[in-house]
């Protein structure tokens, strides 16, 4: 996030993009809430009902995968009546006259045919934004998880930047990410092309300062992402794999080409803190710790490092994470006689600028935001004041792109996925959980009544849903939350995994794969 959580609260609109925000981030929700007390606009952009649209101002309920398209449209109005930030785009910003160009032919009118919106809401979403003091951009994985997913990042960007709206408090642009520490995680390097810190690993000097530190030559290519992993298992150019926190068999689209992948290993190590379906493949399983049973830190969101702490030892052979790689790396040949979490915490903060000022003491109660570059320095509240990490932002022009898969007579309903308020992913945790599973114990598919009525189909009926990946069996709830000719599927539960219906459809840069629009058919089902 550019910015940070408290600061959600004080925004004078709030633009809530692909976001079921109270099921899967409900303390960000809660400051939603408070902001709309504080009479803040709220803007849902999303193809379903969700609970924000109950108090929000505006619903834009486009059709799915016609984000890009939508946002132009937005930037169209903004430019035609002079809404844009002249002042912020002349002193940090290059390349707007390409944006400008591109954006010209993207009038309300051409913009409605395409994503369904009215242009009445277009004008207005354009004039709310642009006008109000501060206006803030919150999305999540409706985003990302896409064929096009990173220039829909990109788009949300332009308008950020055309208006000024980021670079100052409660204005910016915030992923909400997907779990307690997939921002963490992503910060120690756990992405192929890049060292804790975002430090690219081609990069010569950051590759000659961690090999010195590590004291053992490093490769200076990109690695592979899991998409061209399992392609590589099936076609024998990658041979053994370690899955670490990761259910993929069950987690990952095309469930049974992920299957066929992990079948074709020669050998398979998975490390995790369950023997979930994927470990059931495995030729070793390393038990590690849960986030009760290890020290260290978790980095959320609004990018604060914060401590955890052992409360329990881990139960039988289970060992913290840490050990367990670090002793695998000293029996492959690596030295790594580590002593605790935080000597290893304190060797990544010298080797990582923007977390050289953090340190266990400093984050004993409240965290520290990173970019924190000093002992002295408070942290990061807010992201991009004055200038941007490359120096000026960069307008990138971006046409609307059709999704890879769209309905069509044979596979005439779009099918979306996403998670429910009581599971996370493939339920490894939460479904070991007897509250959680009374709650919501078993999937649930969303269709439209008026669907329903031409099919004939009740609520709780049986459905075989089908693409030309496979097929599920799933009961059904029938309303008005998705739109005419959609569905939508959790993926929590292994009897109905709507993972399986899905396609490997990636996002030509993150490699992200397509979760929310997938091609799917579907009729009643009789046992």
């Amino acid at each position: 996030m550019t910015n940070s959580i408290a600061e959600i609260e004080d925004a004078d609109c709030l633009l809530v993009v692909g976001s079921n925000t109270t099921e899967a981030h409900p303390l960000i929700a809660y400051r939603i809430f408070k902001a709309k007390a504080k009479n803040a606009k709220l803007i849902v952009v999303d193809p379903r009902k969700i609970q924000l649209t109950n108090i929000c101002d505006i619903h834009i309920r486009l059709k799915f995968g016609t984000d890009i398209a939508f946002i132009n449209g937005v930037m169209h109005e903004i430019i035609k009546n002079n809404l844009h930030n002249e002042k912020f785009i002349a002193n940090r910003t290059e390349d707007f006259e390409a944006l400008k160009e591109t954006v010209k032919k993207y009038t309300p009118e051409h913009v409605s045919k395409i994503t369904g919106v009215s242009v009445e809401d277009i004008k207005q979403m354009a004039k709310i934004y642009a006008t109000s003091k501060n206006s803030s951009i919150l999305y999540t994985l409706g985003i990302t998880e896409h064929s096009h997913g990173v220039d829909n990042v990109k788009t949300l960007a332009n308008l950020t930047m055309l208006t000024g709206q980021i670079g100052k408090k409660s204005s910016g642009v915030n992923p909400l990410r997907g779990q307690n520490n997939v921002q963490g995680a992503c910060d120690m390097g756990a992405l192929p092309n890049v060292y804790p810190g975002y430090q690219a690993v081609t990069d010569q000097s950051v590759c000659d300062k961690f090999q010195e530190a590590w004291g053992t030559e490093l490769s200076k290519e990109v690695g592979k992402t899991i998409p061209d992993i399992m392609d590589g298992l099936i076609d024998g150019s990658v041979k053994g794999l370690y899955i670490f926190g990761e259910n993929s068999v069950e987690g990952d689209p095309n469930t049974d080409h992920v299957r066929r992948a992990l079948e074709s290993a020669e050998f398979l190590v998975v490390h995790d803190i369950f023997l979930t379906s994927t470990a059931q493949m495995a030729d070793v399983v390393l038990p590690g710790g849960c986030w009760a049973e290890v020290d260290g830190t978790f980095t959320n969101s609004e990018r604060r490092v914060q401590r955890i702490r052992k409360a329990v030892e881990p139960p039988g052979e289970a060992l913290p994470n840490w050990k367990i790689f670090s002793e695998l790396g000293t029996r492959l040949g690596v030295e790594m006689k580590y002593d605790s979490a935080e000597e290893i915490f304190e060797e990544m903060t010298k080797l990582t600028p923007s977390f050289a000022g953090i340190s266990y003491d400093r984050i004993d109660t409240q965290g520290i935001q990173w970019p924190c570059p000093s002992s002295e320095h408070p942290g990061t509240t807010f992201l991009h004041q004055g200038k941007f990490t490359r120096g000026k932002g960069k307008f990138h022009a971006i046409e609307h792109q059709k999704s890879k898969e769209e309905p069509d007579s044979q596979y005439p309903f779009t099918l979306t996925t996403g998670r429910r308020y009581a599971h996370y992913n493939t339920s490894s945790m939460t479904g070991r959980c007897k509250t959680l599973i009374n709650e919501f114990p078993a999937p649930v598919a969303q269709i439209n009544i008026e669907d329903a009525k031409q099919m004939g189909l009740n609520n709780g009926d049986q459905i075989k849903v089908s693409s030309r990946r496979g097929e599920v069996v799933t009961p059904i709830s029938i309303g008005d939350v998705v739109p005419k000719g959609a569905i939508f599927m959790d993926f929590h539960f292994k009897n109905a995994n709507s993972n399986k219906l899905l396609g490997t459809f990636l996002d030509p840069v993150s490699k992200t794969p397509d979760y929310k629009v997938c091609a799917v058919q579907f009729e009643k089902h009789t046992p």
